[in-house]
C-alpha cells in the first residue's frame, strides 16, 4: 500500500461573534478563487508538498463597511491555522491559536523594474 502525501493546508477562523460577512481571494501561485465567509465559519486552501522559491500564498479579504486586509503565508505541514476577531483583522492575542510566525505583510507586486 502507497503513501498519501497530504499538502499543508491553511485555515482560516472567523470568530463567533463577528459583526458581518467577509469578502475573501485566495492567490495559491495563481490558483485563485473567492468566496465569503459567514461570522462563525471561515475558509481553506492547501499550499504545495514540495514549493520552490517562487511559490506564493496570498489571502485578502474586507467587509463591505470595515478595511481591506491581506496577508502572504507560508504554510507549514500539515496545519497551518488564522484566527479572525470579530472585525474581521487576526487574532493575534496571546493564545488565539494564530500561526504567526508563518504569516507575513503582502507584497503585492514582485515585478522587477
Amino acid at each position: 500500500m502507497g503513501k498519501t502525501l497530504l499538502e499543508p493546508t491553511v485555515t482560516v477562523h472567523y470568530a463567533e461573534n463577528g459583526k458581518e460577512e467577509l469578502k475573501y481571494i485566495w492567490n495559491v501561485q495563481h490558483r485563485i478563487y473567492k468566496g465569503r465567509m459567514q461570522p462563525g465559519g471561515g475558509t481553506s486552501d492547501n499550499g504545495f508538498i514540495f514549493p520552490d522559491e517562487h511559490f506564493f500564498m496570498q489571502l485578502d479579504w474586507w467587509s463591505d463597511k470595515g478595511r481591506h486586509h491581506c496577508v502572504s503565508i507560508t504554510p507549514k505541514w500539515p496545519n497551518t491555522d488564522i484566527y479572525l476577531d470579530a472585525n474581521g483583522g487576526i487574532d493575534r492575542s496571546e493564545g488565539s491559536g494564530t500561526d504567526e510566525d508563518s504569516l507575513k505583510q503582502c507584497v503585492i507586486d514582485t515585478a522587477k523594474p
